[in-house]
This record gives structure tokens, C-alpha cells and sequence, in this order.
């Protein structure tokens, strides 16, 4: 897709990512996905062998999913046949910005393995919401308070214990194969570590129920500095996933070209774990990535897709490809770009 800034590129591959992990990138509600004067939007696509999924969006609340016309009790069941990953100028910032980030790009790595994974995510969300609003509740008696909270506990641990098995082991599957991109990318120069850093007490060996009653144990002894504070101390919204080049935080000491060297590695190690584990490439979401690349990082990226992934990618000219994709692919321009538009 070509064309000027703002016309639209984003918002169509936004669309896929969407359909594909009922997760958008940029916004965290549906209301911000829908156009201004519309009441309600719709995603359709038709993939595989004929497979027609489709996802509404409400700007009251609330969604609906449907699957070859048939409407779909949970949303969670249109996740499967379109898997994607996506790479934008955004993701620039995973190095740089806040661990929500990285751990958001991990989740959506964990969701392209195991689908399941989406109702942990959601599960997670709504506990700590909820001890958040009892704390708020000042008139509630102390027994009454405690009551709750050891049932909050309970739900908690077990549900944190599972985040925390999902995102550690898929960071050491993704380790050897980001370290083996990082060290193409700078030429046999750097090295590269994944290292994560549980929000909870973890200790050897990982068994789920050693894990979840320690993390209970936690939960509990942390609840005078969670009163004071409002907040949640223990869990895996307080993860953080440290990348290292050298040893050293590549967020306060690598360069520029570094740290885009280390996304675009990472980037090509999900590509690669979820093609291997899945065994059918993902479709890949290029959104105007190379306008933040030089040459050579462009040419890498490129030559790793090759022709065995299909690619939406958004760009505002034709400058950074070679020859062979031009003459391969469907180049759309501003004028294709519309809301009823079907890409084969």
C-alpha cells in the first residue's frame, strides 16, 4: 500500500491485527477503533481455504464475532485462523519505552502460540482492577476487606502463575534464535541476552503449584504496602523483560543503530519460533517500517521474508524495494485505499 501520511495505511493493517488477536497495537479501547460518526464497525476477512471471519465492534460496548456466518459465544474462537505479526515504527520503542511495552509485544507472542492465553490476559485485568475498587471502598470493615481479598488471592496466584510459566518459556525459545538474528545483524559483533524478570518471587524448580502457593504467600504479605499505595505489588504486571547487548541495558547504552537492530531482531525470531511452532508462516504487517530503517537493515528485513510469508505492507513510496518485490506484489495505491477494500 502506497500513498501520504494519513490517508489510512495504518488503520487497514490495524484491521488485521485485530481479526487476527482481538488486540490492537495503538488503541486500548473499541471506541477509539470506530469511525467518529459511526455507531459501530465491522472487520471481515476471508482466509485459508475459504474460512470468512468477521468481528464487530460497538461504540456502546461490547462485541461480536462470527465464524463462516455462525455467531461465536466467545471471541476467543476467531483467534486461529489468521495469525499475524506486526512490525511498525512503534515498535521502535520497545527497546526505549516502559516494560508494558515488552511485555506487551510478549503476550502477543504467547497469543499466536496459544489462543487460550487471551482469557489468562483478560482474567489478570479484571482481578486487579477489582482489588483496586476494594480498596477504594473505605466503609467496608477490615474482616470483611481480608474476606475478600484471600478469594482475590486465590484466583490471582493461579492465574499469575500460569502468565508467568507462558512468558518465560517462550522467551527461551525466542533467546537462541534472536541471538542468532542479532549476531547477522551486527556482523558477529554483539550479543545479545533476554533476560526476565518475574514480578513475583519465583523460586527453582518451575512447578505451577509450588509456584501459585508462594505467590499467595506474597500476596498476603504484601497487603499493608498495597493499602497505602492503591495498587497491586505482585504479579505479572510488574514484569519486566531486560534486553541486553554485551551484558550491558541496550535501553540506556546501545545506540541508535543498535537498538533498531535489536527490534528487527526480534521481530525476525517471532516471525521465525511461530512459523516453526505453528507450521504455516503468519501473515507479516510491515507499517511503514522501512522509512525508520537504513539501507542495509532494509535489505535484511526483506531478504528474511523472501517469498515464503505473505505481506501487508504500508509505505509512502517504492524507494526501499528492490526489484523482485515490486515485480511480485500488488501495489496499491490512494486511490485503492478504501473501507470496503478486498486484498488476495
Amino acid at each position: 500500500m502506497i500513498g501520504p501520511n494519513g490517508i489510512g495505511k495504518s488503520n487497514l493493517l490495524e484491521a488485521v491485527e485485530l481479526l487476527g488477536s482481538l488486540r490492537s497495537h495503538r488503541c486500548s479501547q473499541d471506541r477509539d477503533l470506530i469511525h467518529w460518526e459511526a455507531p459501530e464497525a465491522l472487520i471481515r476477512a476471508e482466509v485459508g481455504d475459504g474460512d470468512r471471519l468477521e468481528l464487530e465492534l460497538r461504540r456502546n460496548g461490547g462485541r461480536q464475532a462470527r465464524r463462516n456466518g455462525k455467531r461465536l459465544e466467545r471471541q476467543l474462537d476467531l483467534i486461529g485462523p489468521l495469525r499475524c505479526i506486526g512490525f511498525s515504527a512503534l515498535d521502535l520503542e520497545l527497546v526505549r519505552g516502559e516494560p508494558a511495552l515488552r511485555r506487551q509485544w510478549l503476550d502477543r507472542v504467547v497469543l499466536q502460540l496459544e489462543p487460550v492465553y487471551a482469557d489468562l490476559i483478560t482474567r489478570l485485568s479484571r482481578l486487579l482492577r477489582q482489588r483496586t475498587q476494594l480498596w477504594r471502598q473505605r466503609h467496608r470493615a477490615s474482616t470483611e476487606r481480608n474476606a475478600l481479598l484471600d478469594a482475590f488471592d486465590v484466583q490471582m496466584a493461579l492465574v499469575s502463575t500460569r502468565i508467568h510459566r507462558r512468558r518465560r518459556r517462550v522467551l527461551k525459545r525466542l533467546e537462541p534464535i534472536a541471538q542468532r538474528w542479532q549476531t547477522h545483524l551486527s556482523g558477529g559483533t554483539e550479543r545479545l541476552e533476554l533476560v526476565y524478570r518475574p514480578g513475583s518471587r519465583l523460586e527453582e524448580p518451575e512447578e505451577e503449584e509450588r509456584w501459585r502457593l508462594s505467590i499467595e504467600e506474597q500476596l498476603r504479605e504484601q497487603r499493608p504496602e498495597e493499602e497505602r499505595l492503591g495498587s497491586c505489588r505482585i504479579g505479572p504486571h510488574r514484569d519486566e523483560i531486560n534486553l541486553l547487548l554485551g551484558g550491558n541495558p541496550a535501553r540506556r547504552f546501545g545506540s541508535a543503530g543498535q537498538q533498531r537492530s535489536l527490534v528487527l531482531g526480534l521481530k525476525l525470531a517471532e516471525l521465525e519460533l511461530v512459523t516453526q511452532l505453528c507450521g504455516e508462516p503468519p501473515l507479516l504487517l510491515l507499517d511503514d517500517v522501512l522509512a525508520e530503517l537504513d539501507p542495509t537493515r532494509q535489505q535484511l528485513l526483506l531478504e528474511a521474508v523472501g517469498d515464503s510469508h505473505q505481506c501487508l505492507v504500508s509505505a509512502t513510496h517504492l524507494d526501499g524495494f528492490a526489484g523482485g518485490w515490486k515485480k511480485q506484489a500488488q501495489v496499491l495505491g490512494e486511490r485503492e485505499l478504501r473501507p470496503d477494500l478486498n486484498i488476495r
